[in-house]
This record gives C-alpha cells, structure tokens and sequence, in this order.
C-alpha cells in the first residue's frame, strides 16, 4: 500500500512544494487548505503533473474539522505514515525588522498562538493513533531558527535583530512540542523533528528571500522520508542541526 501524507497549509508556498515533492517520491498526498477554491487550484495542478493528491478542506483551528478529517482518514486509509504541520502564519501588526515585545497585544498573541501551536498539538494528538499504524511514521514541524532562544540571545547573530515576538515564541513553543512528542514516542516506529526552511521566498519571507521555494521545502521532505530520518527529537536545516 502506498504511503500516505498529510501537508497542511499545502494550497501554496512552501505547503505546496512539499505536496509536490512528496508526490513525486510516489506518496499520496492529502492536500490540507483552508480554502476550498484555492485548495482545489492547487489540486488540479499537481494532478496534471500527474501526481497522486486530493483535496481535504481543514482549518486547523477548527476542532470538528479535524475531527472529520481523522475520521475521513481512518475509514479511507486505515493509517497515516507522514504528517507535515506546514500551516503557520505571521501577524499583520507584526513587521519583521521590529522587536514586539513590548507593544504586541493579547488579540494578536492568541491569534498567533492559535494557529501556530494550539491547532498543531490538537492535529498532531488526533492523528497520532493513525500515524502510530504506519511502519515507519513521521512527524515534521515546521518551525523557523527565529523560534531558537540560542539564535535570539546572540548579538553576533544575523537573526538578532529580527523579533516579531508572537510569531517567535509560537515557533519556540513548537519546538518545545517537538521535543517532548519525540520523548514520548522513543522507542515506537515514529519519530518527530523539527525543520528550519531557511529564509524562502514565500509571502512571509518577501521576494527578497535567498531562498528559492523550491529548495526551502527541501528540509521538511527529508524530514518525512524513513530512509533519510533515523533521528528523533531534533532541530535541522538541511541536514545540519539548529540550536534549540
């Protein structure tokens, strides 16, 4: 039986790419989008490529729509084997380049919170037992070096300046997840990591990013793939360790 993953966040960007990456290593494809009209443009373009993928409509933040998905899942394939928490966002009153830390506001912590980690664990919790039934499961976070603690409280850093703070501690939260799951599953067939993309042309990192999407999908590929991931709990970027 093939292999089946689940990509949230995969009507574009870096959600997309990894879909299509993933497909064209011979895996099903659950394509997860808020959108149901983008979601299906994006549907129908790596069909045409002829990659096995469908459509699963899913606001992560919504508790009957992932329970309707886990169901979905079980009846149809019995089992999940890869799921990348690729949906993520950056707030508006959020701009890159300014330390937020004093200014950010309850409403915009929550929202961040929401989608970035809440509705993660929620997700991740409810497909755990599915993901438990595949031979070799993984579980990949996508997170950001902006959430490593190391990278912020280093003045020689290139990132040291960068501090959106909701958006930072969300993706450091994440990788706290990441850590304590892939405790908790030490010793199962499944492991759990966390993937820094690098600074990707996406709508998030701008079109001044080094960073093609292309390549910035990359990490999170390897990441799902049995073959290429025997480590459990970690933190990386191309193959190379980040610092928590």
């Amino acid at each position: 039986m093939k292999k089946i993953a689940l990509v949230t966040g995969a009507n574009k960007g870096l959600g997309f790419e990894t879909a299509r990456q993933l497909g064209a290593k011979g895996i099903k494809v659950l394509m997860a989008s808020r959108s149901q009209e983008r979601g299906q443009v994006a549907v129908d373009t790596l069909k045409a490529e002829g990659l096995d993928v469908e459509l699963v409509q899913l606001e992560t933040t919504k508790d009957a729509q992932i329970e309707a998905l886990q169901q979905k899942i079980e009846a149809e394939y019995g089992k999940l084997d890869i799921l990348v928490n690729n949906a993520g966002i950056i707030h508006q009153d959020e701009p890159l380049g300014v330390n937020t830390s004093e200014s950010i506001s309850d409403a915009t912590l929550k929202e961040t919170f929401d989608v970035n980690f809440f509705s993660i664990v929620k997700l991740t919790q409810a497909l755990l037992p599915l993901i438990k039934k595949s031979e070799a499961g993984r579980i990949v976070n996508l997170s950001s070096i902006l959430g490593s603690n190391t990278v912020q409280s280093d003045v020689e850093s290139p990132y040291y300046t960068v501090k959106p703070f909701a958006y930072d501690a969300s993706k450091t939260a994440l990788n706290s997840f990441t850590v304590h799951l892939a405790a908790s599953l030490e010793g199962t067939n499944v492991k759990v990591n966390s993937a820094h993309p690098g600074w990707v042309k996406t709508d998030l990192g701008t079109e001044d990013a080094p960073i093609e999407i292309v390549d910035g999908a990359k990490p999170s590929v390897s990441l799902s793939l049995a073959e290429e991931t025997d480590f459990n709990g970690q933190f990386t970027h191309m193959g190379e360790e980040v610092a928590w």
